[in-house]
């Protein structure tokens, strides 16, 4: 535990919180010559209650859909002083203030050319608000916009392609990563931050509430993610697919049964099949598996 840390203890996120554990990797790698502005959203209520703030770097709040301006702003001004090659810039917001609310302003920092890393925290809906579904929310799970009933079986549509769409931008480097993974996470933002212009990464963080699972089993649910192919770490660099985590693939039903928010799945096997065959598209479209497990 490091005496004075950028993210400190004390914040109010809820037990067991990804998103928490992935900020602190986050800013830790990217040190204290950084600045950070993050949209609205549970990252930014649960850091910031006035008059206290968890953030040990400077760091602005802006809007649920302008991070990505407001970043850009920033770059601008660094750039304007004489002080942007020692300085970090990272945007950052949740997978609604990025997938859909801040999709224009973060397509605009893209193709502009920013010297800027965005990251998404993707806990897959709108928990800030009530849990409602995000362009980001897997098939099947059930929020309060996709409700399980007689007529719906959860979320209709499958997670939107944000790295794809962000890497069909050519920027230098486009990652996912995962709360589960430290020193993946920590050596995709070095690398990130190692590279002039645009970046972005996305990080895999459970949610124990909106997910419903026990909050001491965060690591495991975000691993299993990983292991069923459900959600691939891959790494592009100026568009080109360029790294991959591969797996020895685990069924989708050990990934699904352990959060509340697939219960309604676990009776009904053509709608696992449909899972099944996200994760397996995944797999075969990322080069994913290996017969041994590989080495840590």
């Amino acid at each position: 535990m490091k005496t004075n840390p950028l993210f400190k203890p004390g914040h109010t996120a809820c037990a067991g919180c990804g998103q928490a554990i992935a900020a602190r990797l986050v800013i830790e790698a990217a040190g204290p010559n950084t600045i950070v502005a993050n949209s609205t959203g549970c990252l930014e209520v649960f850091t910031t209650a006035y008059p206290e703030t968890a953030w040990n770097v400077p760091w602005i709040h802006s809007l649920f859909e302008n991070s990505a301006a407001v970043a850009s702003g920033i770059e601008a001004a660094l750039k304007y002083q004489g002080k942007k090659d020692t300085t970090n810039v990272i945007a950052q917001g949740g997978d609604g203030g990025t997938a859909d609310i801040g999709l224009q302003a973060l397509s605009g920092m893209l193709e502009r050319g920013h010297d800027i890393l965005y990251v998404c925290y993707d806990n897959e809906s709108y928990m800030n608000t009530g849990i409602q579904r995000s362009g980001l929310t897997p098939f099947g799970m059930n929020t309060t916009t996709t409700p399980v009933g007689s007529l719906s079986m959860g979320n209709p549509n499958p997670k939107k392609p944000l790295p794809e769409i962000c890497a069909a931008h050519g920027i230098p480097y486009v990652a996912t990563a995962s709360a589960a993974y430290f020193q993946d996470l920590q050596r995709k933002v070095k690398k990130a931050l190692s590279i002039k212009g645009p970046k972005y990464i996305q990080v895999h963080v459970p949610c124990p509430l909106g997910w419903r699972h026990e909050s001491n089993l965060t690591l495991d649910v975000a691993r299993l993610a990983v292991d069923t192919g459900l959600y691939p770490l891959v790494e592009y660099e100026s568009g080109v697919l360029s790294g991959r985590r591969q797996i020895v693939p685990k069924p989708v039903e050990e990934y699904l049964k352990v959060q509340a928010r697939f219960k309604h799945l676990l009776k009904n096997p053509d709608e696992i099949k449909k899972i099944q065959e996200i994760a397996d598209n995944n797999i075969k479209k990322y080069g994913l598996k290996v017969e041994a497990a590989p080495q840590a």
